[in-house]
């Protein structure tokens, strides 16, 4: 079951009016959204999300107050238009792939189970992790694991891609693709704190779904939109990410930064929920003009 990371602190940033206008970029199993729904009376809650299935579960929570759109939050500004909305209170980013895109095995994003190698947040766009690593030159495959998961071993696990697309036999699977990283990053005898494909896995989502330049894109059309003193929060799961928003916030002269340092989860929700680990908040608010 998805558990929405930070919950409480993400609230107590957004400083949720209970006539706003708010946005959750990134509605997933809409946590977030329930929880700003139960403090809105009068107020719209707008939700994006990439994945089609977010739909469905959106349209359960049945409350007039919710506005679901399926759309990445690069999209952000054209969708505020078409809801006729020029201003917004706050906006939510809870970034990276969600618990259920991890458990639902047909979706590529894990190696647990064996699945087509696809990783993407839009099933119905773009190209699939299968194709990037089919098409993808030996020097951009390198390029991605180094940029994107911080890989040491980029150029060896790239040259490994290549020979096997070459013999006819790249894996199309997830649990073969990671039996092939394993293969060329695991060192006998030594005992890894993570599995040897865990970054190389990171770093060809992030491709595949861009999501480096689409996070810089969202928050840009997440700032403009903001009404003095509204708020944006954003909680990110690697330092690739983290490292944007800190930057974002930070080189904005429309902003102030409200978090110094990036808020982290206490010991017991990380014992609570493993996926809280790595989790960093940060906010701004928009400067009265």
């Amino acid at each position: 079951m998805h558990v929405s990371v930070l919950l409480e602190q993400s609230l107590e940033y957004l400083a949720i009016r209970p006539d706003g206008i708010y946005v959750d970029a990134t509605f997933g199993a809409g946590g977030h959204s329930r929880a700003i729904l139960e403090r809105l009376r009068g107020g719209r809650l707008i939700a994006l999300d990439a994945d089609p299935n977010a739909a469905a579960r959106a349209a359960a929570i049945g409350d007039p107050s919710l506005t679901f759109v399926h759309a990445n939050f690069s999209e952000l500004g054209r969708v505020l238009d078409e809801c006729g909305v020029p201003l917004v209170d706050g906006v939510l980013f809870d970034l990276g792939v969600s618990s259920m895109q991890l458990d639902e095995a047909t979706r590529g994003f894990s190696f647990r189970e064996s699945a087509p190698l696809d990783m993407r947040m839009n099933p119905l766009e773009g190209q699939s992790a299968y194709e990037v690593l089919a098409t993808a030159s030996e020097r951009e495959l390198a390029d991605i694991f180094f940029h994107y998961g911080e890989e040491r071993a980029a150029r060896r696990i790239a040259h490994a891609i290549v020979e096997r697309r070459t013999s006819g036999s790249l894996p199309k699977t997830t649990t073969e693709f990671a039996q092939l990283v394993a293969g060329v990053v695991h060192r006998p005898g030594k005992r890894e704190r993570i599995h040897p494909a865990t970054r190389v896995f990171q770093a060809l989502r992030i491709a595949v779904n861009d999501e480096l330049d689409v996070l810089r894109d969202g928050l840009h059309a997440a700032i403009s939109r903001l009404r003095g003193a509204g708020r944006v929060v954003a909680i990110s799961f690697h330092s690739l990410e983290d490292r944007i928003v800190k930057h974002t916030f930070r080189e904005d002269e429309r902003l102030e930064i409200l978090t110094k340092k990036p808020i982290l989860p206490d010991e017991s929700e990380m014992a609570s929920n493993p996926r809280a680990r790595s989790a960093k908040l940060r906010a701004a608010q928009r400067k009265a003009s």
